[in-house]
């Protein structure tokens, strides 16, 4: 397996994680409110409703973030190489390793950091198309790419 695919499996499982555990947290909920209708009467009832309802209207909304961001990983072919940058493409510049994806949070994969970046974001919409050699700047910092995968 190369570094690529093992880092998009990494990111792929991470995503799937954080899924399952916003599932379960709203079955959880679900579960509560059928308790609590069982034993309670009157404004205290309806209030704990409500404010479970609202937690899992906000875990469904985190559900949904985490589902579009996996989408965008499905959408990537790991084992593709290309010589100009665009989704699923591993960045080096300036000595970081970037994967072209969905933002998602740093990690650590054959003891190289990853950092994964969007295309909507000023270093991946820079990054979108470009190649081996190209330079540009964002921030005053001057990035060059030296490695596409």
């Amino acid at each position: 397996m190369t570094l690529k695919q093992k880092i998009h499996q990494h990111y792929s499982q991470l995503l799937q994680d954080k899924i399952d555990v916003f599932r379960d947290r709203i079955t959880a909920l679900t579960e509560d409110a059928k308790n609590d209708a069982k034993g309670s009467a009157g404004d205290k009832h309806e209030t704990a409703l409500s404010m479970m309802h609202i937690e899992q209207e906000k875990l469904n909304h985190k559900i949904a973030e985490f589902l579009e961001q996996k989408g965008i990983l499905d959408k990537i072919n790991p084992s593709a190489d290309s010589t100009k940058i665009g989704l699923g493409s591993l960045v080096q510049a300036n000595g970081m390793l970037l994967y072209v994806s969905t933002a998602l949070p740093k990690i650590t994969v054959e003891e190289k950091t990853i950092i994964a970046v969007s295309l909507q974001s000023p270093l991946g919409n820079q990054l979108l198309g470009k190649s081996v050699g190209f330079e540009f700047e964002i921030h005053n910092t001057c990035y060059k790419i030296n490695i596409v995968e």
